[in-house]
């Protein structure tokens, strides 16, 4: 086992004076792990090979990776360990051709993403956002004319239903609302527990009172949902998107409400990010914005940072976390023989 295992951290896990945004314990976790040697790398959006360096693995969430990043030099990296889910900055086939594992993390974000979801939920149905509004601005006798719903009896329709879906459900459970899902890599056994019914998207687009998106973004899904989707829906209906903004053709969102194809929406992400700030999104009083961070809690950051340290941990010892992404890697050659430097003796 190498005794000097070096780790990065990407820039963005730090503030403006070095410190760990990650809430206490954070670097002195590392103390556990006398083999593993850390370095933060340079504040940067998009990681270089020169900022990589000559790092066994790094820790990495939204900043991107791609060919250039991961295939000079690469005969040392082994590893990037991401603190989400969502890996479509990064260049998987560049990292699987230089013999790199993409370990992800659904432990982190499966709690706090379905608490994400549901916070829209909760904050479309009784118009919280409106209602402070009116409060803030001296309003308060207005508040008759801002009539909030139940949940009871609603029917919730969510495109895809993995690790987040499924737990998104769970703390449904006690609001009485019907379950509809559609997933082509799900059956309906794998959701009977849930009190899910399977259907196909048209049917939830028509029947479901809040629709929301937990599928990842990829070619296949990019635009996933358009202007045929939202002329589908009920205009009281609710859209959720808290996946990636991708997934969304953006200017027909637009027209929706504008129009009132639909009632609402809640968004934690959107097509371009940082957002701009003359999105007509951002002007109406019946879409709920978050910046792509609503999900972020010392919960998310205590299981991110921990599991993390857990993934080098292992790899340093030798050992292949159940969490890679690109699985086909672990059956090359050539990666077989970098990954020997790591097995024990």
């Amino acid at each position: 086992m190498p005794t000097n295992v070096k780790l990065g951290i990407a820039a963005e896990f730090f503030d403006v004076q070095g410190n760990l945004r990650f809430p206490a314990p954070g670097i002195e976790l590392l103390s556990k792990y006398p083999q593993i040697k850390h370095r933060a790398l340079e504040n940067d959006l998009e990681i270089t090979a020169e900022q990589r360096g000559d790092c066994d693995m790094v820790i990495t969430g939204g900043t991107r990776w791609n060919e250039a990043a991961v295939a000079a030099g690469s005969d040392r990296l082994i590893a990037l360990l991401m603190t989400g889910v969502g890996y479509d900055h990064i260049d998987v086939k560049a990292l699987t051709a230089a013999n790199v594992m993409l370990c992800f993390a659904p432990d982190a974000v499966r709690r706090p993403m379905a608490a994400t979801i549901f916070t829209f939920v909760l904050a479309l149905a009784t118009r919280l956002l409106e209602k402070d509004k009116l409060t803030r601005e001296g309003r308060w006798l207005e508040q008759k004319n801002y009539s909030g719903e139940g949940l009871e009896g609603k029917t919730f329709g969510s495109i895809g239903v993995g690790n987040i879906g499924r737990e998104f459900f769970k703390l449904l459970a006690p609001f009485g609302m019907n379950h509809l899902a559609c997933d082509p890599y799900v059956s309906q056994e794998a959701v009977d527990d849930l009190g899910v019914k399977l259907v196909d998207m048209n049917t939830l687009l028509a029947e479901s009172d809040y629709v929301s998106l937990s599928v990842p973004l990829s070619d296949a899904t990019y635009h996933l949902v358009g202007e045929p989707e939202f002329k589908k829906m009920k205009p009281t209906a609710y859209f959720i998107n808290t996946a990636r903004g991708g997934l969304v053709d953006e200017p027909a969102l637009i027209r929706a409400l504008e129009e009132k194809w639909i009632r609402g929406a809640g968004l934690d992400v959107f097509e371009q990010e940082p957002v701009d700030p003359r999105n007509p999104l951002l002007k109406m009083d019946n879409v709920v914005v978050a910046p792509h961070c609503l999900c972020v809690t010392d919960e998310y950051l205590k299981l991110a940072w921990s599991g993390r340290l857990r993934h080098a941990d292992q790899i340093s010892r030798g050992e292949i976390p159940a969490e890679v992404v690109n699985k086909d890697v672990l059956e090359k050659a050539d990666f077989k023989r970098k990954f020997a430097n790591y097995t024990s003796a």
